[in-house]
């Protein structure tokens, strides 16, 4: 299906009506390809047909939105500086606050497996809500503030400032499954788990990228790896530049960065293989996303203010279709 309007052919379709300030968040519905929800700190969450480059519905905000997510094709979510887990219908204008924490949520995912909504706050909290009731079902303390967490089945990994990670099964918060320490040296930006279960990748602010696997076994700890990205050399000078954003293909597996030095890469962790490069956009990649059956790629191109104050290209989400093989591992993996 192709995307309306105009493109800049390299780089995928940008969306009209974008944002007016920095990008935080981009997520596809699970069950609507078309469906694209947009967060940022303009004080509005906006939800996209990008087939028909359409904004269905905007809703004004009385802070910054830091995260958003779907539970349904019809349901979605938004945390951020007003420290306030906020649900939509995406058929009606209003809101339904849900619950709340003490300081600003930093990230919100939903868990299909049990049907709830996880947040995580930089009151060093993570929140544990059910979505049907508006029901609190508990707060569960963490050691630092919250900066990137993910779910896969039961699984929840955690990413906190001091480069602390916590795995733990959903079903019983109370108890940590594994403490870790990040294999990255500097701050953790971004965390995601691979779609197979099987472990996570995270980005730090120094432009590497470390995969991890939950087994605790020897033999699958010693698969674990990190390596160098987002790095450019400039009159002989290396510029190194944070991992902001990571996303896995829902079919292949593999998973895609995006940096601020502006590039999206796409790299295949199982055969430790980088497997193409995109052109450069105009700023930063503050946020990623593939939607549901892998066709399409959202690329938020949005400074996230690394350098502070400066001038800088206007904010813009740009729809990438991707080729049936454009993800896909060419290598094979040993059984």
């Amino acid at each position: 299906m192709a995307l309306a309007g105009s493109a800049t052919a390299t780089l995928g379709h940008e969306l009209s009506n974008p944002p007016t300030d920095g990008i935080s968040s981009v997520k596809f519905s699970p069950d609507d390809p078309s469906l694209l929800l947009v967060g940022s700190w303009d004080k509005k969450l906006r939800l996209y047909d990008v087939t028909t480059d359409t904004l269905k519905r905007e809703w004004n905000q009385k802070a910054a939105t830091l995260d958003v997510c779907f539970s349904s094709g019809n349901r979605c979510f938004s945390v951020g500086v007003d420290k306030k887990l906020k649900s939509f219908d995406v058929n009606a204008p209003g809101e339904t606050v849900i619950g709340s924490h003490d300081d600003a949520i930093r990230c919100v995912v939903h868990a299909p497996e049990t049907g709830q909504i996880l947040t995580g706050s930089w009151d060093h909290h993570i929140g544990l809500w059910d979505p049907r009731t508006n029901a609190s079902l508990g707060k569960y303390a963490q050691p630092a503030k919250v900066f990137s967490m993910d779910v896969v089945g039961h699984t929840l990994v955690v990413a906190t400032a001091g480069r602390s990670l916590f795995v733990y099964d959903i079903r019983n918060m109370k108890e940590t499954l594994q403490p870790r320490e990040s294999s990255l040296k500097f701050m953790t930006r971004v965390l995601r788990c691979m779609p197979n279960g099987e472990g996570f990748v995270s980005g730090s602010i120094e432009g590497r990228i470390a995969v991890e696997y939950f087994d605790p076994s020897k033999e699958s700890q010693a698969r674990k790896y990190a390596f160098k990205c987002h790095r450019q050399v400039v009159d002989d000078t290396e510029h190194i530049f944070p991992v902001n954003a990571i996303a896995f293909h829902p079919i292949h597996g593999t998973f895609a960065s995006g940096g601020s030095d502006g590039v999206v890469y796409i790299w295949d962790h199982l055969n430790k293989k980088r497997m193409r490069q995109y052109p450069r956009y105009p700023t930063g990649i503050s946020s990623l996303a593939f939607n549901c059956d892998g066709s399409m790629l959202a690329v938020a191109s949005s400074y996230s203010f690394d350098e502070g104050e400066k001038d800088h290209p206007p904010d813009s989400v740009f729809v990438r279709q991707v080729g049936e093989n454009e993800c896909r591992s060419k290598a094979k993996v040993a059984a």
